[in-house]
């Protein structure tokens, strides 16, 4: 079958998924796998194959692009060392426990000889970055709180590029080379801080082009540009692309589109960007159902529940042990929040690439594949289905605000409302539309400003929560401004270095308050009335 048929066939599936996904009301990603397994089991017809040239060339930049672009800098800055402590230390970690857990177990079960920490650790590095995809948008639909998003979103943005060094660390010394600890890690540096400089240079110079240009399409375009060419040029030169398009991917999404685009453009851009995303999650989710062969995965099941089981068991120690050390900090967080962390760590296409890239003549190369493959589906499956229930009974969005959806939608429309008498008010200071079209737009505009002010009142007498949380937001930055005042203050020499330090000490134990404060509310709460089951 031709390329370019297969590749219609594909997207032609994936609509018809994605149609009958939202009507069962299952996550998409979970659906596409297990269509892709049932068309891989009666081929139906010949797939193109998942391959490292396909999924570094085309997939994985523009989904990491897509991810890092709508990620808030501000909230990712706030839980920095949450998400950095579970990317970066706690993937050597998991990968450590899993593999150490892995080669006691395999062994144990005289399925095949040989299998010791070597094949182990290159299965753990293969496994231990996360694909939080299919979560993410069911965190969206049940309204699980932001921060516990962020954190998700956060990890696997940046866990990405650790498991790719790791993997390649471990496999040069599973195939002879020299390894030690200083080594492995100034190698790491390099790799990651390189990966750091690309990103920034090449997102900064789109951003800057973007600032200059008044073009939806030349802007589209700059973001693309800037999501492919700092994961090639990183990439080229042997460093981490995948943090590069990671930075390349913030400072377009939280510097370039406030500064430099008008609302329509950001608007094209969204959209753009939205659509691609979900084209490349449709192909990526379906070849892996395709790429799977269910009766040599049957044929290896003891090895693969063994490999399911220590994922699960590493990822668990690293995660309630990160809680645990977070408590005496301001990122502290619910226990509930650590299992939701553990089980929404789920795998996908990364690892299922790294492993089929090892040597045909490596050591256990089958036994890996099909471990690592067995290990993708599962968590996909079985965590992506059982992470509502997961959520509804740790009472994370089991007792969701009935008022919640109300809420942001009249929040929504109130912001859509301002911006557009903000617009109005500009054109009238330019003069470009007669001010006799402006003053009844502004009328209509006040009106619906009215209605929507009234509505949300409403609402916050339902639900203290709404309040409570607007209260916080108001709160958070209020002090963030009084901390900017007091830098420009120390940097005009009107205040001295003592006075600044003594201030800001103060300020930053305020913020960290109300951090504390604002993962409290962030869980939300029985609206008033409301009988708790």
């Amino acid at each position: 079958m031709h390329f370019e048929l297969a590749f219609v066939l594909i997207f032609a599936v994936a609509t018809a998924v994605a149609i009958a996904a939202r009507y069962f009301k299952i996550p998409y990603t979970v659906a596409l796998v297990v269509a892709g397994l049932t068309l891989g089991a009666v081929h139906l017809f010949e797939p193109p194959h998942l391959t490292k040239e396909l999924l570094f060339a085309i997939i994985l930049p523009g989904l990491l692009f897509e991810a890092a672009f709508h990620v808030e800098f501000r909230k990712f800055w706030k839980n920095k060392l949450t998400i950095h402590a579970m990317a970066i230390p706690g993937v050597a970690a998991s990968a450590g426990l899993t593999a150490l857990i892995l080669s006691e177990w395999v062994e144990g079960m005289n399925v095949v000889s040989g299998f010791g920490m070597i094949p182990a650790m290159v299965f753990a590095a293969v496994i231990v970055s996360t694909d939080p995809i299919a979560v993410v948008g069911l965190f969206k639909t049940l309204g699980a709180p932001k921060r516990l998003l962020i954190l998700v979103e956060g990890e696997s943005l940046l866990n990405d590029g650790t498991a790719v060094v790791l993997f390649t660390l471990v496999v040069g010394v599973a195939m002879g080379g020299q390894f030690t600890v200083g080594g492995a890690v100034m190698d790491f540096i390099k790799v990651a801080g390189m990966g750091v400089l690309v990103g920034s240079a090449v997102g900064y110079a789109a951003a800057r082009v973007i600032k200059r240009v008044d073009d939806a399409m030349v802007e589209i375009t700059c973001t693309v540009i800037a999501a492919y060419g700092s994961f090639v040029i990183a990439e080229n030169f042997h460093y981490s692309g995948v943090i590069a398009t990671v930075v390349a991917g913030m400072l377009c999404g939280n510097w370039a589109t406030h500064e430099g685009m008008s609302p329509t453009t950001r608007v094209a851009v969204e959209s753009f960007w939205e659509y691609w995303s979900f084209a490349l999650n449709s192909v990526v989710f379906l070849l892996i159902g395709l790429e799977v062969n269910l009766s040599s995965l049957l044929a290896s099941w003891k090895p693969i529940l063994a490999a399911y089981v220590a994922v699960i068991v590493g990822r668990a120690v690293v995660v309630y042990g990160v809680s645990a050390l977070l408590r005496l900090t301001s990122e502290r967080m619910p226990w509930s929040w650590s299992a939701v962390l553990t089980w929404s760590g789920l795998r996908g296409a990364i690892s299922m690439v790294l492993v089929l890239s090892l040597p045909a003549d490596f050591d256990h190369r089958e036994l890996l594949v099909n471990m690592t493959f067995g290990v993708v589906v599962l968590s996909i499956v079985f965590q992506g289905l059982s992470m509502a229930p997961l959520l509804r009974k740790l009472g994370i969005t089991g007792l969701k605000d009935a008022y919640q959806e109300q809420y942001e939608l009249a929040r929504g429309r109130l912001g859509a409302i301002h911006a557009a008498m903000a617009a109005l008010e500009a054109l009238r200071r330019t003069r470009e539309i007669p001010a006799d079209v402006l003053t009844q737009l502004e009328k209509d505009y006040q009106e619906k400003e009215r209605v929507t002010e009234t509505e949300l009142a409403q609402l916050k007498q339902q639900s203290m929560r709404f309040h409570e949380e607007e209260h916080q937001e108001a709160v958070r930055r209020m002090l963030i401004v009084e901390k900017e005042s007091l830098l420009k203050a120390y940097q005009s020499a009107a205040i001295g270095k003592e006075a600044f330090e003594r201030l800001t000490a103060e300020l930053d134990e305020r913020i960290a308050h109300a951090d504390a404060a604002e993962i409290h509310t962030s869980v939300p709460a029985t609206p008033a009335g409301a009988v708790g089951t």
